[in-house]
């Protein structure tokens, strides 16, 4: 069943369009994340722009986040302290990310840039994720104990706050930065960043896994629905047709994706997930070497308008 997407200028199976946000709302219930930086991809490779994809994917990882993070507030595993800090920067790089997006598309260089940075981001990411759960995996069929966890020169910064629900006496300049990068990065490259921002909150910033998720969920929600608005507002690029599918799909895989990892050990779930952002990478690394023309053909959608 083919249905015209408005926005993307593009015919699309409807089912394979629900098929992949159940796929990619699977993936995020599992590991916890928005899923943008497998869902991006999947769009782009089936024939829809970049800028297409990145700015109407963004609705759909909102939506996906939305009723995950209302699920940790039920359960008091989000630390509102620690999510209001995240949001002063995120709010404030997601706007910068937004003009960013504006100005390399004027130029004619959004495409090639957002394929750039799919590839280096998601094989370094990937990478040092799958290195570490098979680190982690080794270690528990070894029996032996992980390594003790030290405070690093990032908690000796001034500006400390306490952050009561997870307590920990922590700098709020780490968490601004923090947040900062990850709505730049989410703005542009239409990912939630979860699969960045829970590493960098439990490995530098010290946060206890049982607020990690539900925190980064928080930040995500509101950086990609405030993404979603400034880039319907200035590019007119958020296909709603394309984003109301994918939310139908995704929020039906994720029922499935929390009950499934709930069944996973940690370090299978981190070695898992390693795994799939690595490929991802390389997929995008291929498609850029073998086919540059095909994966960013430059439309400028609107641009006489």
């Amino acid at each position: 069943m083919q249905l015209y997407l408005p926005i993307a200028d593009l015919p699309v199976n409807v089912f394979l369009v629900l098929a992949m946000g159940a796929a990619v709302g699977f993936v995020s219930g599992m590991f916890g994340i928005g899923g943008g930086f497998l869902m991006t991809p999947l769009l782009i490779f089936i024939g829809i722009t970049p800028a297409v994809a990145v700015a109407s994917v963004a609705s759909h990882i909102a939506a996906s986040s939305f009723s995950g993070a209302l699920s940790y507030w039920r359960r008091r595993a989000i630390d509102p302290a620690l999510a209001g800090v995240l949001l002063s920067g995120g709010v404030t790089g997601t706007a910068l990310g937004v003009w960013t997006f504006t100005q390399l598309r004027a130029l004619g260089q959004l495409d090639l840039m957002i394929a750039l940075s799919y590839v280096v981001l998601l094989t370094t990411v990937g990478s040092l994720m799958f290195s570490e759960g098979l680190r982690a995996l080794m270690r528990t069929r070894r029996g032996a104990l992980p390594p003790r966890r030290t405070h690093n020169w990032i908690h000796g910064l001034p500006l400390k706050m306490r952050f009561k629900r997870s307590k920990i006496y922590l700098s709020v300049i780490p968490v601004v930065i923090v947040g900062i990068m990850i709505g730049f990065i989410g703005a542009i490259m239409g990912i939630g960043g979860g699969f960045i921002l829970v590493p960098i909150m439990i490995y530098l910033l010290r946060v206890p896994t049982s607020t990690v998720i539900g925190t980064s969920m928080v930040l995500t929600l509101v950086t990609m629905l405030f993404a979603t608005m400034l880039h319907a507002v200035t590019n007119h690029l958020v296909d709603a047709v394309l984003a109301l599918i994918l939310m139908v799909g995704g929020v039906t895989g994720a029922q499935f994706g929390v009950r499934a990892g709930q069944k996973i050990r940690g370090e299978q779930l981190r070695l898992l997930l390693g795994l799939l952002i690595l490929s991802v990478g390389i997929r995008f690394a291929v498609e850029l070497v073998i086919q540059p023309s095909d994966l960013f053909t430059i439309r400028e959608l609107g641009a006489s308008g």
